[in-house]
């Protein structure tokens, strides 16, 4: 029986932080699959897990509701016949609907000798509050089907901060356990003990019952479009190869009312919230050039509002730089080579014309 562990979170959460602990320190001498479903272009952090020897499998697709029906469930089948894993762990886009991935997993028990078997969303503990209020359903989606919450970066909130956010996990999910000791002050061991005591049965229900609600209207072309079959045209709303024509609230798994940015009432679809801007380049950086620029992202709205920057590139001086940013804070660090260098930069309202230039790049 393979396990299938879900590990969820709004971007920039902590997700790929917390996958490394948990396969430095709870899942040693298991054979594990990584499946992970990035929103945008550019594949990067399969290459912050290269060295810890497990088998990756990126979906890049720019369309998160049409990934997940097909390609998804094939994927899976895929990952199972090629490396026979102990356990699977899919880290689902970051701006993608926990209860579709469910979805996906169950239909697939049903064939597989697979078991879901953990739901684990992992939360910004300083950001929480605000990502709420600004992309409500999305974000609310991954808390209220999780069993087991994993706040990040508690030690840098005071005990208030702390309480209203476990208050406001528990309001949207009170069945859920939350975790909030400090990552460094517990193991993987005992957070592994809390994900896998948790009882799925009712999650699995809510979420099939949600994709039935959800499933009526929905409707695919898969025409001629982009390599993930789903068309991509951005001018207007929702003209994504999908089609959406909902009176009601959410009822396809990708919908928000995206009030704060959008007077019109408007429904959205993900893809017309959430922009990603990714470049492939041979382009060599010192490491003053691109401490620059993810400082710029992190700490200015010139370039849109930027919720993760991520990206390895080569250094002038040898070696490889490699980045990881999310509002207010960023991370340089240096990294073995890639194929190419890599950036890429997910937010809403990208200025792309601005990202090349602060990058250098034509």
């Amino acid at each position: 029986m393979i396990k299938i562990d879900i590990i969820s979170g709004f971007l920039g959460a902590g997700k790929t932080t917390f996958i490394k602990k948990m396969l430095n320190e709870a899942f040693t001498g298991e054979k594990i699959a990584l499946i992970e479903n990035e929103f945008g272009e550019v594949g990067i952090d399969g290459g912050f897990l290269k060295d810890s020897g497990i088998n990756i499998t990126e979906m890049n697709s720019g369309c998160i509701c049409c990934s997940l029906v097909g390609d998804f469930g094939k994927n899976l089948h895929e990952v199972i016949a090629a490396y026979h894993p102990d356990r699977i762990l899919i880290e689902p886009s970051g701006v993608g609907k926990l209860s579709d991935v469910m979805k996906s997993v169950i239909d697939l028990e049903k064939e597989q000798d697979v078991k879901l078997n953990a739901l684990v969303t992992v939360v910004n503990a300083k950001k929480a509050s605000k990502q709420m209020k600004a992309f409500g359903e999305f974000f609310n989606n991954q808390i209220e089907f999780a069993t087991t919450i994993v706040l990040s970066r508690t030690q840098n909130v005071t005990t208030e901060q702390l309480e209203l956010c476990v208050g406001q996990m528990q309001e949207l999910n009170p069945k859920a356990s939350v975790i909030t000791t400090p990552w460094e002050k517990i193991s993987g061991g005992q957070m592994l003990k809390v994900m896998e005591g948790q009882d799925l049965l009712e999650m699995k229900a809510l979420a099939e019952d949600a994709h039935k609600r959800e499933a009526e209207p929905h409707t695919h072309h898969h025409g001629d479009g982009d390599s993930d079959g789903c068309e991509h045209h951005h001018e207007g709303l929702d003209h994504d190869g999908c089609e959406h024509h909902h009176e009601g609230l959410d009822h396809d798994g990708c919908e928000h009312h995206h009030d704060a940015h959008d007077g019109h009432g408007h429904h959205h679809h993900a893809d017309d919230i959430f922009t990603s801007w990714g470049k492939e380049t041979p382009h060599k950086f010192t490491r003053a050039e691109i401490e620059t620029a993810v400082k710029a992202l992190a700490e200015s709205d010139a370039y849109g509002t930027v919720l993760r920057a991520k990206g390895m590139v080569e250094n002038t001086e040898g070696g490889w730089i490699y980045f990881d940013m999310t509002p207010g804070e960023y991370e340089i660090r240096e990294g073995d080579p890639d194929y190419t260098g890599r950036l890429c930069v997910i937010g809403t309202d990208l200025k792309e014309h601005g990202l090349k230039e602060l990058f250098g790049i034509a």
